[in-house]
């Protein structure tokens, strides 16, 4: 954003930034914060303030809100799920607030960051191919480097450690460290409530959702499933944690934006269902780092990278059911509506009768796709197109 506003021909001297994890700011008071910023505020002049981690300043909100009271200004703010989560901003700040939400990297983000570019190559048959080179001029094919992205994620910072393993790995740990052990139990603690105190219950129900992404759950049979599946048993429960316990702990999950749920809509009904709600892990190698095994359940991890796509492109996502059978996203904005399956192949007749069913039950006039790494020949089936499921993560279909 500051190279935005640079870019746009704001000056550097209109703006403030401050990052409260230096050392320079370690014993700034409240009121030493608001001084600080009046000594830099030019008059007649829009400002523009970022401040990192505020939540180190003791009754930071009192000065911010001075600050929107007192200047002409834009304010910018990052603080840790911690202390704070981004949901409780608006109760502390007056006036408009606009929560920014971040995401992983995309798969089209993944090949900026990590210097790939996307080229068209003449093939044996004088037709063209999309192929992929690397900053050394390498040559792979696209589904390569997407196969990396489906193993490594989309954290930033994979791209710092290279797409090696054995480090992707414990940078993907210290992430998975500090959003539970941090984000989730200290801030337990600091708001003296005791509703998250298992860390070996917190840890089970992370690997459980992990392990069924994409799937129908109840929260009240997440419980009985983990004692079931001899995941609790330490000689110490006398039975399944109650549905309102579970409930407590994915709620902070959810809180803590490591796992997203998403709802079921009837189709024929135009109504939500309140039972069977899916959840998705944010991201994929995240879910690889916890269940060691790159390719489990291959099906519903495109489908987990699909999920988080349509949410980066502004839609409103749930789950549609029609009838006993189900279509994978109903997305919406405004007034578009988009229906998509999504499956790895297409090719076999059982396959494509089990993923258009659903969709040919539905004879709106919205459009409907289906979403494969493998699509076949065919690109449409009576109206329902059918797209390369890469191709349409980099935006060629």
């Amino acid at each position: 954003m500051v190279e935005h506003l640079r870019e746009t021909g704001v000056t550097d001297d209109q703006i403030i930034e401050m990052n409260f994890e230096t050392h320079e700011f370690k014993k700034m008071s409240a009121d030493d914060f608001y001084y600080y910023v009046k000594e830099r505020i030019i008059p007649g002049k829009r400002m523009y303030l970022f401040f990192d981690e505020l939540q180190r300043i003791t009754e930071w909100e009192d000065t911010v809100n001075s600050f929107q009271v007192d200047f002409d200004c834009d304010i910018y703010i990052t603080g840790s799920n911690a202390y704070l989560l981004s949901s409780e901003y608006a109760t502390y700040l007056s006036g408009r607030c606009v929560e920014i939400k971040m995401l992983p990297l995309s798969f089209s983000e993944f090949l900026y960051f990590h210097d790939f570019e996307v080229k068209e190559t003449k093939s044996a048959l004088g037709g063209t191919r999309t192929q992929v080179f690397d900053k050394h001029g390498e040559r792979y094919e696209l589904r390569e480097v997407f196969d990396a992205y489906m193993r490594f994620g989309g954290m930033p910072g994979i791209a710092d450690v290279g797409l090696d393993q054995e480090k992707a790995m414990v940078l993907l740990d210290g992430i998975y460290s500090t959003v539970v052990i941090r984000d989730i139990l200290e801030r337990e603690k600091r708001r003296g409530q005791k509703r998250i105190t298992d860390p070996v219950l917190l840890r089970k129900i992370i690997l459980f959702l992990a392990d069924n992404i994409g799937s129908s759950i109840s929260v009240s049979s997440i419980g009985n499933t983990l004692v079931n599946e001899g995941l609790l048993e330490d000689g110490k429960r006398k039975g399944a944690p109650s549905a309102h316990t579970v409930q407590s702990y994915v709620n902070a999950l959810l809180e803590s934006y490591f796992y997203y749920d998403i709802k079921r809509f009837d189709i024929k009904g135009k109504e939500y269902i309140r039972t069977l709600g899916k959840y998705y892990i944010v991201d994929i190698g995240l879910r690889n780092y916890l269940l060691g095994v790159p390719n489990r359940d291959s099906g519903h991890a495109i489908e987990n990278v699909v999920y988080f796509e349509l949410l980066r492109r502004g839609y409103d996502v749930a789950v549609g059911k029609v009838d006993h059978a189900e279509v994978d996203f109903i997305a919406t904005k405004a007034d578009e509506k988009l229906y998509v399956q999504v499956t790895e192949s297409m090719t076999s007749e059982d396959v494509r009768c089990r993923e258009l069913a659903p969709l040919q039950k539905n004879n709106d006039n919205y459009e409907k796709i289906v979403l494969s790494l493998n699509p076949g020949l065919d690109t449409s089936y009576d109206g329902i197109k059918s797209f390369n499921l890469i191709d349409w993560l980099i935006g060629k279909a």
